[in-house]
């Protein structure tokens, strides 16, 4: 009974830190962008970085997903660039162009 209790103790917390060092995908990140934007009307276009690039702000340092979306506003093509974080898939910032 020990045994099992200890396997199934130790497998919880395996799992438990294998699902907290899964990072968020790229193309994840950018379909949760392009969903935001979509309920405020249609979008042209997006695209997302698929390589993860260091930020550093302060004393903070992540590694992030730079990707971007354009759309139409009053008849003009906007362009708006996101930095999102890799590992949360957390917005980080947003930005027109």
């Amino acid at each position: 009974m020990a045994v099992g209790l200890l396997g199934f103790t130790s497998g919880l917390i395996i799992s438990h830190i294998l699902i907290n060092k899964q990072k968020v995908s790229a193309n994840r990140i950018l379909e949760n962008v392009r969903k935001a934007f979509l309920k405020e009307g249609p979008i042209e276009g997006s695209w997302v970085e698929m390589k993860q690039a260091p930020l550093q702000k302060f004393a903070i340092k992540t590694n992030v997903y730079y990707g971007g979306v354009t759309r139409y506003e009053d008849g003009n093509l906007i362009q708006y660039e996101f930095i999102a974080d890799a590992k949360t898939g957390t917005i980080i910032d947003i930005y027109r162009l």
